[in-house]
C-alpha cells in the first residue's frame, strides 16, 4: 500500500494519504525511462482502492511529453474508478510543458501537496474532465 517508496533507476515514486487524497510523489525526471514507474504506482493504488490522488510533482526537476501523457492515461484510469486528481507543482518550467500541451484549463494545479489536501476529495471527481477550469 501507500507509505512504502518504489525505487526505479531513475528516481523515486512515494505515496501516502493526506485528507483523504492519495498523494503520489514523482521525485525524478518524469520522462520516458521514468514515466512507467509512476504509471504503475497509480495504477497499483487504484487496484488497492484508492480513488483520490494528487500528483505531486513538486520533486521533479523535468517533464517531458511522454511524463505529459502519462498523468493523460492515469487521470483516464482515475475517471473510471469515479475519482479525482490534483496536480501539486510550482514550478514554472513544468507547468508550462502543462500550458504547451494544452492541458493547464484542465487540471487543478496547486502549489504544493498540502495546499492540495487541504479540503477533502469531493463526489465531483473528474466525471466530466476534460473541462476547462476556471
Amino acid at each position: 500500500m501507500c507509505d512504502q517508496d518504489v525505487a526505479g533507476p531513475h528516481g523515486v515514486v512515494g505515496c501516502h494519504v493526506m485528507n483523504g487524497w492519495t498523494v503520489v510523489e514523482a521525485n525524478g525526471e518524469i520522462d520516458v525511462a521514468f514515466s512507467p514507474l509512476v504509471r504503475e504506482a497509480v495504477v497499483r493504488l487504484l487496484a488497492e482502492g484508492q480513488r483520490h490522488f494528487v500528483m505531486d510533482l513538486c520533486g521533479a526537476p523535468f517533464l517531458d511529453s511522454t511524463g505529459l501523457g502519462m498523468i493523460v492515461a492515469v487521470t483516464k484510469r482515475i475517471q473510471a474508478r469515479h475519482g479525482s486528481l490534483r496536480i501539486a507543482c510550482a514550478d514554472n518550467r513544468l507547468l508550462r510543458v502543462f500550458t504547451l500541451g494544452g492541458l493547464r484549463p484542465v487540471y487543478s494545479f496547486h502549489d504544493s501537496a498540502e495546499q492540495a489536501t487541504t479540503q477533502p476529495p469531493s463526489s465531483e471527481g473528474l466525471a466530466d474532465w476534460p473541462h476547462t477550469r476556471r
